[in-house]
C-alpha cells in the first residue's frame, strides 16, 4: 500500500526530476521522432515502489518537460502527460501485483522485458493518439503524417524500452542491496 511519508515524496521529486533532465539529453531523428532515456527512472521507479510513485514522478517530470521546453503551458499540455503516466502505471501495476510472490518483476527477466515492452507500446499508441488530438485542435500535422510514422515511432519505442529496461534491471538490483535507501 502506498503510504506518503517524507523518504517517498523526496524519491517521487527524485525521480521527476532525473526524468526531465534525461529528456533534454536526447537524440532528434527526422519525421518529428527523438529518442531519450526519460523514460529510465520511471521504469525504476515501477519496479522499485509500485504504480502510485512511478505515475506521480511521471506525471510531474513531464509536466516540468512540457512547462520549460520549447512547448510551455497550451491547451493540450495536459493530454502530454498521460503517455509516461501509462508507462510507469502499467509497470508499476504488474511489478506490484508481484511484490507478494517473493520475486520481483526485475528477477523474473523475460516477464519483465515482456511487461516494459508492452508499455513501451501503450506509451507510443497514446503518444500517437494525443499527437493526432494536438492536430486536431492546434491545425497542424496531417492525419496522413501522424499515422504514416506511427510504424517508426512503434520501432523506435520498442528499441527504446529494450534499451531502458536492460539498464534498469541491474540498476534496480543494485538500489534493492541498499535496503535502507529504497526499504
Amino acid at each position: 500500500m502506498f503510504k506518503f511519508n517524507a523518504k517517498r515524496i523526496c524519491w517521487i521529486a527524485m525521480l521527476a526530476a532525473l526524468s526531465f533532465l534525461l529528456n533534454m539529453v536526447q537524440i532528434r531523428l527526422p519525421a518529428n521522432l527523438r529518442v531519450t532515456f526519460d523514460s529510465l527512472p520511471i521504469v525504476v521507479g515501477a519496479l522499485l515502489f509500485g504504480p502510485v510513485e512511478a505515475t506521480l514522478a511521471a506525471l510531474i517530470g513531464e509536466f516540468f518537460t512540457q512547462l520549460l521546453s520549447e512547448y510551455g503551458l497550451t491547451a493540450t499540455t495536459m493530454l502530454w502527460l498521460i503517455p509516461p503516466a501509462l508507462r510507469g502505471l502499467t509497470i508499476g501495476l504488474v511489478a506490484w501485483g508481484l511484490r507478494g510472490t517473493g520475486r520481483p518483476l526485475d528477477t523474473r527477466i523475460p516477464l519483465c522485458y515482456g511487461v516494459c515492452l508492452l508499455a513501451g507500446i501503450l506509451t507510443t499508441a497514446a503518444n500517437t493518439a494525443v499527437i493526432w488530438l494536438d492536430s486536431v485542435i492546434n491545425h497542424y500535422y496531417t492525419f496522413a503524417f501522424v499515422f504514416g510514422s506511427a510504424l517508426i515511432r512503434f520501432a523506435t519505442g520498442m528499441l527504446t524500452a529494450v534499451a531502458i529496461t536492460t539498464v534498469a534491471i541491474p540498476l534496480v538490483a543494485k538500489l534493492r542491496q541498499q535496503k535502507r535507501l529504497v526499504g
